[in-house]
């Protein structure tokens, strides 16, 4: 049976702001939330670019705190951001007085490769040295000793689930999914798909990433990284004439989702329907860039199953990660799917926060909804000739109808399309 679903609640922790209302007071002011990390010591002229979540506070949501010693800062901006959506939704997952019972309670959230730290495995790999060389037959004899015990379990990518599942007492399925900056869209996705077909009638999705962990800032070319300026702020420009990269950061956000129906039986505010979506793929080997038809059916598609028409959309979150291909393809999919609707994309203000990305950007597309204001996409100056699309920039426009759709994708072609009616 069909269950339409709705989302009640959400949380989020992001470079420029960790509630709704700074963080939509940032995206409507051009506040930017990218500067020069602190990761690196030493040349200040070497320091890298990307935003940073700042003032959040784990000890207050975890019990007991010594599990903050399995917990890696991804994990934390999960479980921290999921508890902001439950009392959002104002939800009760503990104690007597829980709105929701444990099995029909479950938890998808997209997670990332979760980098290493370095200071927790400096030891082990300094253990391994002699005379100025490593010897690497001294790992399994002297470097083990110095290896924190359960250090495995901060990296592994299903942890951020786990420990929102365990938080909330969420009996339901439970799930993780890691694609990049489509996790959480992807995630979201199949949280909506769990509660229709029946098995939960309230589910915690979305996603947290962190791309300024010491490991990432190792690879950072692989991300196609804008060139370093003196104003970090200005260096990440969807869709500009003069875009050059894209600028890694952190973040996170959650979603309640319910079926209306329980929704509305425990008197839940409904903040948005989930209308349609859509995800598809476009096959590749690794070294080739997509053409953009992944993107071009996961509009049509998540048209198809809303039973709606282009003119039908308010406005599209777009992906805008600031990379010249990756642009492009996207724009022009837009451009013919969709054709003159406005576009707003929000990674100008705080860069590419990996699978805590689509979250992130999808509590910006539920506030624009609920505000009926598009915000102007930060450090968008002249529309790129090949990025044919109307984007809202300079000031914040009027939403004419509450309808948002809301698009992510990866290198490797996979695209995301969750469209949404306030």
């Amino acid at each position: 049976m069909y269950k339409e679903v709705v989302i009640t609640g959400l949380g989020l922790l992001s470079p420029v702001g960790n509630d709704k209302e700074s963080f939509w007071s940032a995206l409507m002011g051009g506040v930017s939330g990218i500067g020069f990390l602190n990761i690196a010591t030493g040349d200040e002229s070497l320091r890298p670019m990307g935003s940073e979540v700042q003032d959040f506070n784990v000890k207050d949501y975890v019990k007991p705190r010594k599990n903050i010693k399995v917990m890696s800062r991804d994990i934390q901006l999960a479980l921290v951001a999921s508890a902001h959506a439950t009392i959002s939704a104002n939800l009760v997952t503990e104690g007597e007085d829980r709105t929701v019972e444990s099995d029909r309670l479950g938890v998808i959230f997209g997670s990332d490769l979760i980098g290493a730290e370095v200071d927790l495995l400096l030891g082990a790999f300094r253990a391994g040295i002699r005379d100025g060389r490593y010897d690497f037959s001294r790992w399994g004899i002297d470097a083990m000793r110095d290896v924190f015990p359960l250090w495995m379990l901060k990296f592994l990518p299903n942890m951020p689930s786990c420990h929102i599942s365990i938080a909330h007492g969420a009996h339901a399925p439970s799930n993780s999914i890691t694609l990049c900056r489509g996790s959480s869209l992807a995630a979201v996705m199949e949280a909506t798909r769990t509660i229709q077909r029946g098995a939960a009638d309230v589910m915690i999705a979305g996603g947290c990433g962190n791309r300024v962990n010491q490991d990432f800032q190792t690879r950072v070319k692989a991300y196609f990284p804008a060139p370093r300026q003196d104003d970090p702020t200005v260096a990440l420009r969807p869709f500009d004439v003069d875009r050059r990269g894209t600028v890694l950061g952190e973040g996170a956000g959650a979603f309640v989702l319910e079926s209306r129906e329980f929704a509305e039986a425990r008197g839940a505010k409904i903040m948005a329907k989930i209308r349609g979506f859509a995800a598809t793929n476009e096959p590749k080997l690794y070294n080739e860039r997509p053409t953009g038809k992944a993107v071009k059916s996961a509009i049509k598609l998540a048209l198809e199953r809303a039973d709606m028409r282009p003119d039908d959309i308010g406005f599209i979150n777009a992906d805008g990660i600031g990379v010249q291909h990756e642009d492009r393809i996207e724009a022009f999919a837009i451009r013919e799917g969709l054709g003159d609707v406005p576009v707003s994309a929000n990674k100008g203000n705080f860069g590419d926060l990996g699978s805590g990305t689509g979250a992130v950007e999808l509590v910006a597309t539920l506030l624009s909804l609920e505000h009926g204001t598009i915000p102007p996409t930060r450090n968008h100056k002249q529309t790129a000739p090949d990025c044919p699309i109307n984007v809202v920039h300079n000031k914040p426009e009027l939403l004419k109808q509450k309808t948002a759709l809301k698009l992510n994708q990866t290198r490797m072609g996979r695209s995301f399309a969750l469209i949404l009616e306030g």
